[in-house]
């Protein structure tokens, strides 16, 4: 396996009692031993903001002080943004509410049911608002799977892509780790993050995917997926990698073809 670089998970459900993440303060900290274990230095605790979930500053900046530095893991405040009318307009309003680390980018999540009927018109507000959007885990979105090329004229627009490291990895099934492939080889992939919900099935670990695109496109190549777009997206700076550059899929060697 490559050399794990410290990554920089943007995506987790890490803090306990606020959404269907961890459940209990011990799972916390369980998944922040993992993730350290995993190799990640930084993680940005990401609770849904939703109509099942409302979003609470208060009590995830009292759990991310209870948590802060536990394994060696930096915690940073962020949301999984749903895209729903009375969220825009809240969101609109107070600008770095939802943002990852109160700056200017913002994780939104599109409903797995139907279509996506007028996604361009949110998207839109939102950047004309100064919030730049990552479609989080588009590669586990039915309809998604199906419209890459949506997802073309969202970056054209200024939006990114943030996709599940368990999707490589095929722990979200054949569609989503063949969308995963697809979104990559055409360069729509800007970050992989864990979107972590526990310590069993939804792990923080992004050690298993990195090694295993680091061995299929080499680490110089993936590691702003997992590092240095991560850290510009926590920092609130331009991303330098250059989406409409798909990576390179080396030529396989005769005897890979058997295995």
């Amino acid at each position: 396996m490559p050399d794990v670089p410290a990554f920089m998970d943007i995506h987790s459900h890490v803090i306990c009692g606020v959404d269907d993440g961890a459940e209990t303060i011990q799972e916390s900290r369980a998944m922040l031993a993992l993730a350290a274990e995993c190799g990640t230095a930084a993680i940005v605790a990401t609770p849904h903001a939703s109509a099942r979930y409302p979003f609470r500053p208060e009590v995830i900046e009292q759990r991310i002080a209870e948590l802060q530095g536990v394994a060696g893991v930096q915690i940073l405040p962020g949301c999984d943004f749903h895209l729903q009318f009375d969220n825009i307009e809240d969101a609109v309003a107070h600008p770095q509410k939802y943002t990852i680390n109160h700056g200017c980018y913002l994780l939104v999540e599109f409903s797995d049911l139907g279509t996506l009927h007028g996604a361009e018109a949110m998207l839109a507000r939102l950047l004309d608002a100064g919030m730049i959007p990552i479609v989080t885990h588009p590669e586990r979105n039915a309809y998604l799977q199906n419209h890459v090329d949506q997802l073309v004229e969202w970056v054209k627009d200024g939006c990114y892509v943030q996709v599940t490291a368990g999707s490589f990895t095929g722990g979200f099934g054949r569609g989503a780790k063949a969308c995963a492939e697809t979104l990559l080889d055409r360069g729509l992939v800007h970050a992989v993050a864990s979107d972590a919900h526990d310590c069993r099935k939804r792990t923080p670990n992004l050690r298993d995917a990195y090694a295993r695109l680091a061995d299929d496109h080499g680490a110089d190549a993936v590691r702003p997926l997992f590092v240095d777009n991560p850290a510009a997206i926590v920092s609130g700076d331009p991303l330098e990698y250059d989406a409409a550059v798909p990576l390179a899929r080396p030529a396989r060697k005769w005897y890979q073809f058997w295995a």
